[in-house]
C-alpha cells in the first residue's frame, strides 16, 4: 500500500465493497518498537458487510509474518500474523451506550462477540490495519522453550546445587 487509502466506512460496508493488497511492514510506524526487523510485507483484505440486523460492519483479514524481538534473549523471531476479525460500525451515541453495557444485554445478533469501532467518513485503512496487528501481538514475545538463544548463553538460572553437597563427599571418604 504505497499511497494511503481512506474510505467512508459506512458507505463501504453498506455497499459491500472490498479492498485488498499488500502493505510494507516498514510503513507501519507504531509497530516498529516491537520489531527486530522492519522487512517484509503483510497481505490484507478489507470487506464491507451487513450483520443479521442490517448493521454495517467491516471484515478484516491480515496474513503474513513479522520479525519480532524476543523479550528473553532480544534476538529475532518470526511471528505469524493471521487475523480474521469483524468490526461493527457505530455512531458516537450508540458507541457510548455500548460502552456502558446497556446495548449488549438483549442483542439478538450476539454482537458482544465482535469489536466495535466508530464509523468514520474518512477512515485511514492503514491505521485501522496497524491497530488490528498491534492488538493481535503477544504482550511479551518469546521463543518457544528450548529455542531461545538465552538458554544457550547462560542467561537462564543454572541448576541449583545443595550447599552441603561437599560435606557428603567428605563423609563418603571416611
Amino acid at each position: 500500500m504505497s499511497a494511503r487509502s481512506f474510505i467512508d466506512s459506512l458507505d463501504f460496508a453498506r455497499n459491500g465493497r472490498e479492498m485488498d493488497g499488500e502493505m510494507a511492514i516498514a510503513d507501519l510506524p507504531r509497530l516498529q518498537d516491537v520489531l527486530e526487523s522492519p522487512q517484509g510485507t503483510l497481505k490484507y483484505v478489507l470487506r464491507g458487510a451487513l450483520d443479521k440486523q442490517g448493521g454495517p460492519m467491516l471484515e478484516v483479514s491480515i496474513d503474513g509474518v513479522c520479525r519480532l524481538r524476543c523479550q528473553r534473549c532480544l534476538g529475532g523471531m518470526d511471528h505469524p500474523v493471521r487475523i480474521e476479525t469483524r468490526l461493527v460500525l457505530h455512531d458516537q451515541a450508540s458507541l457510548d451506550v455500548l460502552e456502558s453495557g446497556q446495548l449488549l444485554a438483549g442483542h439478538p445478533d450476539g454482537e458482544a462477540e465482535y469489536d466495535s469501532i466508530l464509523a468514520d467518513s474518512h477512515l485511514d485503512v492503514q491505521e485501522l490495519l496497524e491497530e488490528e496487528i498491534l492488538l493481535s501481538l503477544p504482550i511479551a514475545p518469546r521463543h518457544e522453550p528450548g529455542a531461545c538463544q538465552a538458554a544457550e548463553g547462560g542467561n537462564l538460572p543454572k541448576e541449583k546445587k545443595h550447599p552441603f553437597a561437599v560435606l557428603s563427599k567428605l563423609k563418603a571418604v571416611e
